[in-house]
């Protein structure tokens, strides 16, 4: 089978997460022990990832926030209540 056009159609079909997955597949041996299920799995969850991953980017840039949050930031001294251990937890 021809990986390189397998590949190119992937990413013409915007299926970059699995285009690349795959790229990684066949550089790595230890996918060739794998059965097809688990391979197309993985193939399936990288893709997912990656749609999840690039919405979420796009929502935080629509945002406008004007800086970006960082649960290490957070000023517990404060006299909010913030229970620092719920706020572990929650992150």
């Amino acid at each position: 089978m021809l990986n390189q056009p397998t590949i190119e159609k992937l990413q013409t079909m915007k299926l970059h997460g699995m285009a690349e997955a795959f790229r990684e597949q066949i550089e790595t041996a230890d996918s060739s022990q794998l059965s097809f299920e688990e391979r197309f799995g993985l193939l399936v969850d990288r893709q997912w990832t990656w749609k999840e991953g690039r919405a979420l980017t796009r929502r935080l840039q629509l945002a406008k926030f004007k800086e970006r949050g960082v649960m290490e930031d957070i000023n517990y001294q404060h006299p909010r209540g913030l229970d620092r251990k719920l706020m572990r937890t929650l992150a």
